[in-house]
């Protein structure tokens, strides 16, 4: 809470802001010179609130902006409170009506403003000569873009019934849940098993699988290698056997390819610990798997239970006797472990809205339809991350495998169709060709290319139902196009996560729920045919991360490679499969399956474990974190931050004990009234008046003004960035 504060005489005022100009000029200086040298990875920090801009000895500072709305999440509209100093003047207070178009880079969870304009600029305590001249000063000052503003305090801005959302018609039908109490395998083999010939021996990798599985071609026998042994089987149902037995081939591997886990294991080494029981599924399927019987805690003041000993998210309500388990972003209920099981969703009990933010289950609310969390989720989902491409570097790197000659298959309730036999999403229109890579859409008149950046998209592909293998390009938009460059935006229904409704509200699920059975290609003089799955809902362990905003798949329950389809990949380049934890793509491959990201094809690593815009490179495609870079020094006068934005402004905060921005930290509003407030403590507000400077405002007046909310959504903005952007915010107060 913010204490009452006298303003400080006219003398001091100008002391402190002596003191501030040289702590300024000593930090500001080495830090922007840093940055000059910084990688983008520096905008990773908030630089905080309020902000000071000088510019020929006046001095402009702004406090945090109060959101408005927030159209598309691309234009933004806000107000916010400044206090403006002209060279040798006074200081006065104002609020500014601005609009601006944002750019988002949700790695960093930061926005850019870019065109900012002042729509109205009110001084509430100047006669209207006075007010014009200071409002023409204070818009020589107002940079015009590339200003930094953590994507958390926008968000917290925005009250979470007001979240616009729209839900997808989805499928919600359960899939095979399996369940054991003690220690557990789920092997998910697609369709019939994908044998992939082992060069110089007589074995066979099973391609289209969650685990290390072979075959021995001779005797037909498979071998799975679990984390501290080897199981055998004649079939693939089992039953599964452990032995100490394996054939001789398997000491002949290849080095590289990523063998090496499985050469450690041979020869078998002695038996330790419990065999794991094969759970096996020829589709994807989920694995309820507990160690012994369920231990159960409580979450306090509600009748939820929650089983311990288990990775799942699994719990009991004691009132209904009804078990609830969270997969893929979808609740479904049982009245026993072993099932059946139904979906749940629409009608959740009340009590899994109570579960506190402190409990180490508190990362399901995100998937609880009514709370903040779920809000955020939905919000996050549906920002977009957008990228400016320069269209003659990505169009020299695009290039479209087909499996033979092209295929295409009708896209139902459309005049589209879609390509069946590529990795690529490519899409017919008449005698069009629309490719949708790396996030950025392409066309040609020929389906092999060559292919061009498209400056737009006809809007029937926006009409692809979710039962669609390809209903994710939906989500990917272009336009603003030059000569050169074109912009190109995506949300989170490219990457898997679409908004699912309820009757208390949206959430986010991952996957459509639809399967679609993968594409196996036996071509004229392959040794083993091509297999190519297509994004699966279950059986990759999807957990929703709130810290990314994204999905996790593989968990160690499902394999040590994820999910079916994830252990190895056909590899169009080489004519062969990656194998194991190495995903391979036309442009070669990267290891750790777990970067891959099956519904954008894209393999390089980020906090997120996908990047849409990963194979340009920065020198290709500009995203939001490029228009300005941060950074901050802290001495025992406080924490002063600089940034530097592509435009070529620049500006600096500071927060501590020195300074006239320090006297307020950040507690002065912007009222829809075009006047200036002040919290000064929990219900107790002043307002900024001509001739009487800070005067009480009663409690009618701070209703109306909905000022305690705006208040609140700040601090709470605060925490979600000390939360998730960590060390240098945490350093700052509100």
């Amino acid at each position: 809470m913010l204490a009452r504060q006298q303003n400080p005489s006219e003398g001091t005022m100008r002391q402190r802001n002596v003191r501030l100009a040289v702590l300024t000029m000593m930090v500001l200086e080495p830090v922007v010179v840093a940055l000059a040298q910084a990688p983008p990875a520096q905008a990773t920090q908030d630089i905080g609130w309020p902000r000071q801009l000088t510019k020929d000895g006046a001095t402009l500072t702004i406090y945090q902006p109060q959101l408005d709305g927030w159209k598309n999440y691309k234009e933004l509209t806000a107000r916010a409170a400044f206090s403006l100093r002209p060279a040798g003047g006074d200081e006065t207070l104002g609020v500014v009506s601005v609009k601006a178009d944002t750019m988002v880079d949700k790695n960093t969870r930061t926005v850019f403003l870019r065109d900012v304009k002042a729509e109205s600029v009110r001084f509430p305590s100047l006669d209207p000569g006075a007010a014009d001249r200071m409002e023409k000063l204070f818009k020589s000052i107002l940079p015009t873009g590339g200003q930094p503003i953590a994507l958390d305090r926008l968000m917290a801005d925005i009250e979470k019934d007001k979240v616009p959302a729209t839900p997808v018609a989805v499928r919600n039908d359960p899939p095979a849940i399996f369940y054991s109490a003690k220690p557990g395998i789920l092997l998910i083999v697609e369709g019939d098993p994908v044998l992939n010939p082992i060069q110089g021996t007589s074995l066979a990798s099973v391609v289209n699988t969650n685990w290390d599985l072979f075959q021995e071609k001779s005797t037909k026998r498979y071998y799975l290698m679990y984390s501290t042994g080897w199981l055998a089987s004649n079939e693939l149902k089992g039953p599964w056997t452990t032995t100490q037995t394996v054939p001789p081939d398997m000491a002949k591997l290849p080095a590289g390819d990523n063998w090496d886990p499985v050469k450690n294991m041979v020869p078998p080494p002695p038996p330790t610990g419990a065999v794991p029981q094969v759970f096996y599924s020829n589709v994807p399927a989920e694995l309820i798997s507990l160690r012994g019987a369920p231990v159960y805690s409580t979450i306090p003041q509600t009748q939820l239970l929650y089983v311990t000993n288990t990775n799942n998210d699994l719990f009991l309500h004691n009132g209904e006797r009804q078990f609830y388990v969270l997969l893929s972003g979808r609740w479904f209920r049982s009245a026993a472990l072993e099932g059946p099981w139904t979906y749940a969703g629409a009608n959740l009990p009340p009590d899994f809205a109570k579960i506190p933010a402190a409990s180490p289950k508190a990362h399901v609310l995100a998937s609880v339809p009514g709370t903040q969390e779920a809000a955020d989720a939905v919000m996050l989902a549906q920002i977009p991350t957008s990228a400016v491409v320069n269209k003659a570097e990505v169009e020299a790197k695009v290039k479209v495998q087909y499996d033979g000659d092209p295929q295409f298959k009708p896209i139902e309730q459309t005049s589209l169709q879609y390509a069946t036999n590529t990795q690529e999403k490519v899409i017919k229109d008449g005698d069009l060709y629309y490719l949708c890579f790396q996030g950025v859409w392409f066309m040609s008149t020929k389906p092999n290319g060559p292919w061009k950046t498209a400056d737009s998209v006809p809007k029937e592909i926006y009409t692809i139902p979710p039962s669609s293998p390809v209903y994710n390009v939906t989500y990917v938009t272009q336009g603003n196009a030059t000569a050169t460059t074109v912009e190109s935006s995506h949300t989170g229904g490219y990457l898997g996560m679409f908004v699912i409704g309820a009757a208390v509200g949206a959430a986010i699920c991952y996957g459509t729920g639809y399967y679609h059975p993968p594409y196996i290609y036996y071509g004229p003089g392959l040794a083993y045919p091509i297999y190519r799955p297509w994004p699966a809902t279950y059986g990759a362990a999807a957990v929703y991360n709130p810290r990314t905003g994204g999905y996790a798949v593989g968990r160690a329950a499902y394999g040590p490679y994820g999910a079916a389809g994830t252990s190895a990949w056909y590899n169009p380049a080489t004519g062969r499969y990656g194998r194991a934890a190495s995903v391979q793509g036309w442009y070669g491959g990267r290891t750790a399956a777990s970067t891959y990201n099956p519904w954008t094809g894209t393999y390089a690593h980020t906090n997120q474990g996908h990047n849409a815009y990963s194979q340009w490179g920065s020198s290709v495609a500009t995203r939001g974190n490029q228009w300005v870079q941060t950074g901050h020094v802290t001495t025992a006068g406080g924490t002063t931050a600089g940034y530097r934005t592509s435009t070529g402004t620049s500006g600096v905060v500071h927060t501590g004990v020195n300074g006239t921005v320090a006297r307020t930290r950040n507690g002065v509003y912007a009222g829809h009234d075009g006047n200036v407030y002040r919290r000064n403590g929990a219900g107790d507000w002043s307002q900024y008046s001509r001739g009487s400077g800070w005067s009480s405002v009663d409690r009618g007046t701070v209703q109306s003004q909905g000022l305690e909310r705006s208040a609140l959504g700040r601090e709470r903005g605060e925490q979600q960035v000390r939360r998730f952007q960590g060390g240098g915010a945490a350093r700052r107060r509100r």
